[in-house]
């Protein structure tokens, strides 16, 4: 089976949904979307699933705005210090970069404090992909190599202080391994580079990788959820390879602090509305994209909540990254 683009989905999404009475939001016709990352990264996959349908229960088209660079912090200190509060400016927030861009880097200044939170709308758990003509066929075969060649096997991650940068440090520590590791500015750029063979492998996000799975383009060898998933029911489980760790990004979307309440509130009843839309749910399911909705204060404590357990991580983990 072929994969089948997003630019595909997004269009579909919009022909079924044409002649749809749309809502009046009340910051206007449009809303900028501020990207941190390339195109074709978990944040793009997000937006081409979201917004056909975010236009119409908001009745408010949607513009994205690329600003990738330094794991998506460029983005997020514009919309914390730079944007208006005036509801026509949101952008997509990612866990757990959106947290350890600060808590990592001094530099960066702007924190969630600055935001208003909206909705987490997925998430989307890690895994491991290498080229089609890899040599390595098995995830064992791939650890086995890190194992006896430590610090050689190159892995790509979506930019340091990402969820895979950070899945990287924790498969190290779990497993006694050391890979080298190579930061790309998003997912789409470091499955690019395995897919081409200029790096071993690329850890990633099963959302975005999908596709080139579908494809055969990509090989998959072992996933960091707590169980198999549907969709790839012959891939391990780094559990069932002996590595306890689980990992993966929440995304979501996030408005500047003090946009007004009512923008608020219809930005988070049109993502209501979405996440039980079941077109939207069938979409999600065949990007390969788990949902997991939470809205205003829920999303709000989630990210506090990923902020003090990144935090606690980086804490732990902190001196041994940087002396490497």
């Amino acid at each position: 089976m072929k994969a089948i683009k997003p630019l595909v989905f997004a269009m579909a999404a919009v022909a079924a949904m044409s002649g749809v009475a749309k809502a009046d939001y009340i910051a206007g016709e449009s809303v900028t979307v501020l990207q941190g990352f390339k195109a074709g990264g978990g944040s793009d996959a997000l937006a081409q699933l979201t917004q056909p349908y975010l236009t119409k229960y908001l009745g408010a088209d949607f513009v994205n705005q690329y600003i990738p660079g330094a794991t998506g912090a460029i983005a997020w200190t514009r919309l914390a210090k730079q944007t208006e509060p005036d509801g026509t400016t949101i952008s997509i927030t990612n866990t757990p970069m959106l947290m350890t861009n600060y808590i990592m880097n001094d530099a960066i200044t702007y924190s969630i404090s600055e935001l208003t939170p909206i909705a987490n709308i997925v998430t989307d758990p890690g895994i491991i992909v290498v080229a089609k003509d890899s040599p390595y066929k098995t995830a064992q075969e791939f650890l086995d190599a890190a194992r006896k060649n430590p610090g050689t096997i190159t892995v790509g991650n979506s930019g340091v202080g990402g969820d895979d940068f950070f899945s990287t440090i924790l498969i190290e520590r779990a497993a006694d391994l050391q890979f080298q590791k190579v930061p790309f500015q998003g997912d789409g750029p470091s499955w690019t580079a395995a897919m081409g063979g200029k790096i071993d492998a690329s850890f990633n996000n099963l959302g975005i990788t999908f596709p080139q799975i579908q494809a055969g383009n990509l090989r998959p060898l072992a996933i960091f959820a707590e169980e198999r998933v549907d969709m790839l029911p012959d891939v391990p489980t780094l559990k069932e390879l002996g590595i306890d760790v689980v990992a993966g990004s929440s995304r979501g979307y996030s408005a500047p602090a003090n946009i007004p309440e009512e923008a608020r509130a219809q930005l988070i009843e049109a993502m209501k509305k979405m996440a039980a839309d079941p077109d939207f749910q069938k979409d999600a399911a065949a990007r390969a994209l788990f949902i997991n909705f939470k809205a205003g204060s829920d999303y709000e404590q989630f990210l506090a909540e990923q902020e003090k357990t990144f935090g606690e991580v980086w804490e732990a983990v902190k001196d041994d990254v940087q002396a490497k």
